[in-house]
């Protein structure tokens, strides 16, 4: 069977890959890795990944939900890249989760046969292709979620005349007011557990949710309503069970936590675990973390008083070329909106060099205070001595919205100034 990095290895590149040397053009990913090209073999803005970083962001997540009693199925819409999905699935992952029914095919694609669709699946054709799919594959399972019986009864009647080998499994989604989608209250949710279990086509598998929606920060109130939340996620769960609604045979799944309180979600869901259910955390972010969002909010990086004691190591960062110095406080890079990720902060400079590969030195006192669709504004010291042409590395916020947009990123191996890059990753959003 032919692997991802097989797929993917086989591919090649072109002018139409964003930052990739021209030297690339025309070759496979295979052929352009094997001249060993380094960090200066490209040109800017670049956005590079750490392979080591990476390693250690892995190892770091499975080894904190063994310990804490949970299974890991992490969100792959976060970077959309096989090779990385296929990475967390070697290191105790047992299931990527996608967002969209586009996403899910790519999956599908590359051979990923355990889904978790956090989303509700209401399209007649896409619920049509699962219905096929599952039939064609017997070891694909797709599970999906359904917050009102408009969405079983949706799901119902697209697949009325789909045959298919087994029913799709659907979970109970629990909202909350004020959040994302999810039935408002448990007792909604119940009348959404009973229409599920009632359906010949689907299979009441679990309950789910999502507490990212009702809190943005680490503070002792907004760590409260999450864990009220889950509460009440936990009390569906044991209604559920105790009106017999479940299948009598197969797996349970409970499951929530996005990269922000995973910790939360573990402590007040993990207690549900026993020969039959399963609790599942849907953290994406961890892989690559942030020099932003994600280092300031994840269960990583507090203690018991929630500050920050790290833990995870940012594996993104983009490399930028001043192209502008017009005001001595200023100077204008080649990096933007197109390239950066600026919904959940903005890029934070690190260091300077004369060139991509070139001895870096740190930035003191640099800010990025805008982005436009190309171009971001750094204000520096008016007697900075940075120049026309040298390069800045950037730390960035928030991965989810630094991936989508590189179709193909240099993974970097390595510390010295000038890594060697050991892939390039493919993204497909």
């Amino acid at each position: 069977m032919t692997t991802t990095t097989e797929i993917l290895r086989a591919e090649r590149l072109s002018e139409l890959d964003k930052a990739l040397p021209a030297g690339a053009d025309g070759l496979t990913t295979a052929e352009f890795l094997a001249t060993k090209p380094r960090l200066s073999s490209f040109s800017t803005p670049v956005m590079t990944l750490d392979n080591s970083a990476i390693d250690h962001n892995l190892a770091a997540m499975a080894s904190w939900c063994t310990a804490h009693g949970v299974e890991l199925a992490p969100h792959g819409k976060t970077t959309m890249s096989p090779t990385l999905w296929e990475r967390q699935l070697h290191s105790g992952a047992t299931a990527i989760t996608l967002a969209t029914f586009s996403q899910v095919r790519v999956a599908v694609r590359f051979g990923i046969d355990k889904i978790h669709l956090a989303n509700a699946l209401v399209d007649p054709a896409a619920l049509r292709w699962l219905g096929q799919k599952i039939t064609e594959h017997p070891d694909l399972e797709v599970l999906t979620w359904a917050d009102s019986t408009d969405t079983v009864d949706a799901m119902v009647a697209a697949l009325a005349h789909t045959p298919m080998a087994r029913p799709i499994p659907v979970l109970v989604e629990l909202g909350a007011p004020g959040g994302r989608t999810g039935a408002r209250s448990i007792s909604e949710a119940m009348t959404v557990a009973a229409r599920i279990a009632a359906s010949e086509k689907l299979r009441l598998t679990g309950v789910s949710g999502y507490e990212g929606a009702l809190a943005h920060d680490a503070t002792g109130q907004s760590l409260s309503r999450v864990r009220t939340y889950l509460e009440q996620l936990a009390e569906l769960h044991h209604r559920i069970r105790s009106e017999d609604l479940y299948p009598t045979d197969g797996d349970v799944v409970v499951t929530a936590g996005g990269s922000a309180y995973f910790d939360v979600v573990a402590d007040v869901l993990a207690p549900l675990s026993d020969q039959r259910t399963r609790v599942v955390i849907r953290a994406g972010a961890y892989l690559i973390h942030d020099d932003g969002f994600y280092t300031g909010i994840t269960p990583f990086g507090r203690d018991e008083s929630g500050q920050q004691t790290g833990g995870l190591r940012s594996a993104m960062h983009t490399w930028a070329r001043v192209v502008s110095r017009p005001e001595p406080g200023l100077a204008l890079l080649d990096a933007g909106k197109r390239d950066v990720p600026y919904d959940e902060g903005l890029p934070t400079p690190q260091r300077a060099a004369a060139q991509l590969g070139s001895p870096a030195r740190p930035l003191a006192d640099a800010q990025i205070t805008a982005v436009n669709d190309q171009h971001a504004f750094m204000t520096i010291p008016p007697d900075s001595d940075l120049r026309v042409g040298d390069v800045v590395r950037l730390g960035l916020s928030h991965p989810c919205t630094a991936f989508d947009k590189w179709r193909a990123i240099p993974l970097v191996d390595g510390d010295g100034d000038d890594p060697l890059v050991v892939d390039v990753i493919r993204t497909y959003f």
